[in-house]
Protein backbone atom coordinates (compact mmCIF):
# COMPACT_ATOMS: atom_id res chain seq x y z
CA UNK A 1 0.00 0.00 0.00
CA UNK A 2 1.21 3.67 -1.08
CA UNK A 3 0.42 6.05 1.70
CA UNK A 4 1.11 9.79 0.51
CA UNK A 5 1.03 12.65 2.99
CA UNK A 6 0.71 16.39 2.35
CA UNK A 7 1.32 18.50 5.35
CA UNK A 8 -0.33 21.67 6.00
CA UNK A 9 1.24 24.92 4.28
CA UNK A 10 3.06 26.87 7.11
CA UNK A 11 4.31 30.33 7.15
CA UNK A 12 7.70 29.34 8.74
CA UNK A 13 7.97 26.88 6.33
CA UNK A 14 10.84 26.59 3.88
CA UNK A 15 10.74 28.31 1.09
CA UNK A 16 12.59 26.94 -2.18
CA UNK A 17 13.74 28.69 -5.50
CA UNK A 18 10.38 27.10 -6.89
CA UNK A 19 8.12 28.79 -4.17
CA UNK A 20 6.97 26.10 -2.67
CA UNK A 21 6.09 26.45 1.26
CA UNK A 22 5.70 22.61 1.87
CA UNK A 23 7.40 19.49 2.54
CA UNK A 24 6.45 16.34 1.03
CA UNK A 25 7.23 13.27 2.36
CA UNK A 26 6.09 9.68 0.71
CA UNK A 27 5.46 6.26 2.82
CA UNK A 28 5.72 3.27 0.76
CA UNK A 29 4.19 0.67 3.75
CA UNK A 30 4.69 -2.58 2.73
CA UNK A 31 3.31 -5.92 4.08
CA UNK A 32 5.90 -8.43 5.84
CA UNK A 33 9.62 -7.77 5.47
CA UNK A 34 11.23 -5.20 3.20
CA UNK A 35 13.19 -6.69 -0.11
CA UNK A 36 15.60 -4.80 -2.36
CA UNK A 37 15.88 -6.12 -5.80
CA UNK A 38 15.80 -9.83 -6.12
CA UNK A 39 18.06 -11.32 -8.28
CA UNK A 40 16.55 -14.82 -10.06
CA UNK A 41 18.87 -17.40 -9.60
CA UNK A 42 21.90 -17.82 -11.25
CA UNK A 43 22.45 -14.14 -11.30
CA UNK A 44 24.73 -11.79 -9.38
CA UNK A 45 24.14 -8.40 -7.97
CA UNK A 46 26.94 -5.76 -7.00
CA UNK A 47 25.36 -4.47 -3.80
CA UNK A 48 21.96 -4.61 -2.08
CA UNK A 49 19.64 -3.23 -4.30
CA UNK A 50 21.19 -3.00 -7.50
CA UNK A 51 20.20 -4.39 -10.77
CA UNK A 52 21.20 -7.66 -11.75
CA UNK A 53 24.32 -7.75 -13.75
CA UNK A 54 25.20 -11.05 -14.66
CA UNK A 55 22.47 -14.07 -15.36
CA UNK A 56 22.82 -17.73 -16.61
CA UNK A 57 19.41 -18.67 -18.40
CA UNK A 58 18.56 -22.72 -18.85
CA UNK A 59 14.84 -23.67 -19.67
CA UNK A 60 13.38 -25.76 -17.08
CA UNK A 61 12.50 -28.54 -19.85
CA UNK A 62 13.44 -30.24 -22.88
CA UNK A 63 12.66 -33.48 -24.38
CA UNK A 64 15.01 -35.49 -27.04
CA UNK A 65 14.21 -38.68 -29.11
CA UNK A 66 16.00 -42.02 -28.20
CA UNK A 67 19.28 -42.44 -30.23
CA UNK A 68 19.14 -38.61 -31.37
CA UNK A 69 21.67 -35.69 -30.27
CA UNK A 70 19.59 -32.69 -28.47
CA UNK A 71 21.25 -29.29 -27.01
CA UNK A 72 21.34 -28.08 -23.45
CA UNK A 73 21.10 -24.68 -23.76
CA UNK A 74 23.01 -22.50 -21.51
CA UNK A 75 23.17 -18.61 -21.88
CA UNK A 76 24.93 -16.16 -20.34
CA UNK A 77 23.70 -12.94 -20.07
CA UNK A 78 25.83 -9.41 -18.84
CA UNK A 79 23.85 -6.13 -18.68
CA UNK A 80 25.54 -3.10 -20.97
CA UNK A 81 27.82 -1.58 -17.74
CA UNK A 82 29.57 -5.01 -16.77
CA UNK A 83 32.68 -6.56 -18.66
CA UNK A 84 34.28 -9.78 -18.07
CA UNK A 85 37.93 -10.02 -16.74
CA UNK A 86 38.55 -13.62 -17.66
CA UNK A 87 37.20 -16.27 -19.92
CA UNK A 88 34.39 -17.87 -17.43
CA UNK A 89 35.49 -20.99 -16.90
CA UNK A 90 32.26 -23.97 -17.26
CA UNK A 91 30.65 -26.80 -15.54
CA UNK A 92 27.83 -28.84 -16.70
CA UNK A 93 26.95 -31.28 -14.23
CA UNK A 94 23.78 -34.15 -14.54
CA UNK A 95 21.98 -34.49 -11.28
CA UNK A 96 20.79 -38.73 -10.79
CA UNK A 97 17.31 -39.08 -8.36
CA UNK A 98 19.46 -39.39 -5.11
CA UNK A 99 21.41 -35.82 -5.53
CA UNK A 100 24.70 -37.17 -6.85
CA UNK A 101 26.05 -34.90 -9.18
CA UNK A 102 28.06 -36.58 -12.48
CA UNK A 103 29.80 -33.93 -14.54
CA UNK A 104 29.05 -33.38 -18.24
CA UNK A 105 31.75 -30.62 -18.77
CA UNK A 106 34.71 -31.65 -18.98
CA UNK A 107 32.95 -35.17 -19.42
CA UNK A 108 33.22 -37.64 -16.80
CA UNK A 109 33.89 -41.33 -17.70
CA UNK A 110 30.11 -42.16 -18.49
CA UNK A 111 29.86 -39.25 -20.31
CA UNK A 112 33.20 -39.61 -22.49
CA UNK A 113 32.91 -39.54 -25.98
CA UNK A 114 29.18 -38.22 -26.26
CA UNK A 115 29.45 -34.63 -24.85
CA UNK A 116 30.87 -31.41 -27.03
CA UNK A 117 30.22 -27.64 -26.78
CA UNK A 118 27.98 -25.99 -29.35
CA UNK A 119 30.07 -23.10 -29.39
CA UNK A 120 34.00 -23.39 -28.94
CA UNK A 121 35.21 -19.93 -28.89
CA UNK A 122 36.23 -19.16 -24.87
CA UNK A 123 34.38 -15.78 -25.42
CA UNK A 124 31.35 -16.88 -26.54
CA UNK A 125 28.01 -15.84 -24.28
CA UNK A 126 26.72 -19.28 -25.18
CA UNK A 127 27.73 -21.86 -23.08
CA UNK A 128 25.27 -24.67 -24.77
CA UNK A 129 26.54 -28.11 -24.73
CA UNK A 130 25.18 -31.37 -27.24
CA UNK A 131 24.44 -34.44 -25.35
CA UNK A 132 24.67 -37.39 -28.31
CA UNK A 133 22.84 -40.57 -28.66
CA UNK A 134 20.45 -40.21 -25.89
CA UNK A 135 19.40 -42.72 -23.47
CA UNK A 136 16.49 -43.61 -21.15
CA UNK A 137 19.38 -43.35 -18.13
CA UNK A 138 19.56 -39.99 -19.41
CA UNK A 139 16.41 -39.12 -18.25
CA UNK A 140 17.27 -36.70 -15.57
CA UNK A 141 17.91 -33.12 -14.43
CA UNK A 142 21.01 -30.88 -15.87
CA UNK A 143 22.55 -27.62 -14.28
CA UNK A 144 24.79 -25.24 -16.37
CA UNK A 145 27.33 -23.88 -13.62
CA UNK A 146 29.73 -20.88 -14.29
CA UNK A 147 32.96 -19.29 -12.63
CA UNK A 148 33.28 -15.83 -13.12
CA UNK A 149 35.43 -12.72 -13.18
CA UNK A 150 34.00 -8.72 -13.75
CA UNK A 151 34.72 -5.72 -13.37
CA UNK A 152 32.17 -4.56 -10.92
CA UNK A 153 30.99 -8.06 -9.03
CA UNK A 154 34.88 -9.35 -8.98
CA UNK A 155 34.82 -13.74 -8.53
CA UNK A 156 32.24 -15.24 -8.11
CA UNK A 157 30.28 -18.66 -9.17
CA UNK A 158 27.11 -18.56 -10.81
CA UNK A 159 24.54 -21.28 -11.65
CA UNK A 160 21.27 -21.54 -14.01
CA UNK A 161 18.16 -23.48 -12.90
CA UNK A 162 17.98 -26.99 -13.86
CA UNK A 163 16.79 -28.49 -17.00
CA UNK A 164 14.83 -31.54 -17.11
CA UNK A 165 15.65 -34.08 -20.08
CA UNK A 166 12.61 -35.97 -21.08
CA UNK A 167 13.03 -39.25 -23.58
CA UNK A 168 10.56 -40.71 -26.25
CA UNK A 169 10.92 -43.45 -28.06
CA UNK A 170 10.18 -44.12 -32.05
CA UNK A 171 5.84 -44.38 -32.54
CA UNK A 172 3.96 -46.89 -34.01
CA UNK A 173 1.23 -46.26 -35.81
CA UNK A 174 -0.84 -48.63 -37.81
CA UNK A 175 -3.96 -50.82 -38.41
CA UNK A 176 -4.80 -53.91 -36.58
CA UNK A 177 -7.40 -56.84 -36.33
CA UNK A 178 -9.88 -57.34 -36.73
CA UNK A 179 -9.93 -56.90 -40.64
CA UNK A 180 -7.95 -53.64 -40.60
CA UNK A 181 -10.80 -51.73 -38.64
CA UNK A 182 -8.68 -50.93 -35.60
CA UNK A 183 -6.30 -48.03 -36.06
CA UNK A 184 -3.45 -48.38 -33.12
CA UNK A 185 -0.49 -46.39 -31.70
CA UNK A 186 1.85 -46.59 -29.55
CA UNK A 187 5.04 -45.04 -27.93
CA UNK A 188 7.16 -45.45 -24.77
CA UNK A 189 8.05 -42.28 -22.85
CA UNK A 190 9.98 -41.35 -19.72
CA UNK A 191 7.83 -41.30 -16.70
CA UNK A 192 7.14 -37.71 -16.19
CA UNK A 193 3.09 -37.06 -15.65
CA UNK A 194 2.55 -34.40 -18.68
CA UNK A 195 2.91 -36.69 -21.36
CA UNK A 196 -0.76 -37.45 -23.46
CA UNK A 197 -0.80 -39.34 -26.21
CA UNK A 198 -4.14 -38.89 -28.71
CA UNK A 199 -5.21 -39.60 -32.27
CA UNK A 200 -6.92 -37.27 -34.71
CA UNK A 201 -9.07 -37.81 -37.39
CA UNK A 202 -8.82 -34.46 -39.86
CA UNK A 203 -8.33 -32.38 -37.56
CA UNK A 204 -11.02 -33.49 -34.72
CA UNK A 205 -10.26 -35.72 -31.77
CA UNK A 206 -11.26 -39.35 -31.70
CA UNK A 207 -12.96 -40.92 -29.02
CA UNK A 208 -10.57 -44.12 -28.26
CA UNK A 209 -11.98 -47.61 -27.80
CA UNK A 210 -9.00 -48.65 -25.83
CA UNK A 211 -6.37 -46.33 -24.10
CA UNK A 212 -3.26 -47.10 -21.81
CA UNK A 213 -2.35 -44.55 -19.84
CA UNK A 214 0.98 -45.91 -18.64
CA UNK A 215 1.42 -47.87 -15.59
CA UNK A 216 5.25 -47.95 -14.83
CA UNK A 217 6.93 -51.37 -14.40
CA UNK A 218 9.88 -50.65 -11.86
CA UNK A 219 12.55 -52.57 -14.35
CA UNK A 220 11.84 -50.18 -16.79
CA UNK A 221 12.86 -46.68 -17.51
CA UNK A 222 10.56 -46.00 -19.52
CA UNK A 223 6.12 -46.60 -19.66
CA UNK A 224 4.03 -47.35 -22.64
CA UNK A 225 1.49 -44.82 -24.07
CA UNK A 226 -1.17 -46.38 -26.02
CA UNK A 227 -4.38 -45.45 -27.80
CA UNK A 228 -6.83 -47.52 -30.22
CA UNK A 229 -10.06 -46.19 -32.47
CA UNK A 230 -12.10 -47.41 -34.54
CA UNK A 231 -11.74 -45.94 -38.45
CA UNK A 232 -14.41 -43.55 -38.98
CA UNK A 233 -13.75 -43.87 -43.05
CA UNK A 234 -10.66 -42.44 -45.03
CA UNK A 235 -8.89 -39.12 -44.31
CA UNK A 236 -5.99 -37.82 -42.63
CA UNK A 237 -5.48 -39.76 -39.08
CA UNK A 238 -2.57 -37.96 -36.81
CA UNK A 239 -0.94 -39.31 -33.30
CA UNK A 240 0.24 -36.99 -31.18
CA UNK A 241 2.25 -36.84 -28.61
CA UNK A 242 2.36 -33.95 -25.79
CA UNK A 243 4.20 -32.83 -22.80
CA UNK A 244 1.71 -30.59 -21.23
CA UNK A 245 0.81 -28.47 -24.11
CA UNK A 246 3.88 -28.79 -26.22
CA UNK A 247 3.45 -31.05 -29.18
CA UNK A 248 6.43 -33.24 -29.15
CA UNK A 249 6.29 -35.67 -32.07
CA UNK A 250 3.13 -37.34 -33.86
CA UNK A 251 2.79 -39.80 -36.77
CA UNK A 252 0.44 -38.97 -40.33
CA UNK A 253 -1.60 -41.63 -41.87
CA UNK A 254 -3.13 -40.69 -44.87
CA UNK A 255 -5.81 -43.59 -45.54
CA UNK A 256 -7.61 -43.88 -48.66
CA UNK A 257 -11.16 -46.26 -48.67
CA UNK A 258 -10.88 -48.96 -51.31
CA UNK A 259 -12.64 -48.80 -54.68
CA UNK A 260 -13.53 -51.48 -57.14
CA UNK A 261 -12.29 -52.59 -59.75
CA UNK A 262 -12.18 -55.10 -62.52
CA UNK A 263 -10.11 -57.42 -60.25
CA UNK A 264 -12.83 -56.69 -57.34
CA UNK A 265 -12.34 -54.60 -54.42
CA UNK A 266 -9.24 -52.89 -53.84
CA UNK A 267 -6.96 -52.53 -50.49
CA UNK A 268 -7.23 -50.13 -48.41
CA UNK A 269 -3.96 -47.69 -49.45
CA UNK A 270 -2.05 -46.27 -45.94
CA UNK A 271 0.82 -43.33 -46.21
CA UNK A 272 2.69 -42.93 -43.18
CA UNK A 273 4.62 -39.85 -42.34
CA UNK A 274 6.33 -39.27 -38.81
CA UNK A 275 7.70 -35.83 -37.80
CA UNK A 276 9.84 -35.14 -34.66
CA UNK A 277 9.15 -32.18 -33.08
CA UNK A 278 12.60 -30.85 -31.88
CA UNK A 279 13.61 -27.60 -30.25
CA UNK A 280 16.41 -26.93 -32.31
CA UNK A 281 14.30 -28.69 -35.26
CA UNK A 282 12.04 -30.19 -37.55
CA UNK A 283 12.93 -33.47 -39.45
CA UNK A 284 10.42 -35.57 -41.29
CA UNK A 285 10.87 -39.16 -42.25
CA UNK A 286 8.88 -40.23 -45.05
CA UNK A 287 9.32 -44.25 -45.29
CA UNK A 288 10.33 -45.69 -48.56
Amino acid sequence: MIKIIFPEWHNSGILTKWGWRAWVFLYFMVSGKIHNHNCPPGSKCIFAGSCCLVTVHQPPVITAALGHDVTMPCQLSLSPDETLLTVPVLYWVSISQDAEEHRLWKPSVIYEGRVQLLDENPNSLNKSILLKNVQWADNRKYKCKLSINTEKAKGFRSKGNETLLTVYDAMTFNLTAPNDSLLHCEINVTREPGFVLSIVHNGHKTQSVDSAPGVPVVARPYVTLSETISLRGGGKYECQLHLNKDLITKSILHLLLPGKSNKGWDEPVMQITEIFCRPDRLILVQPS
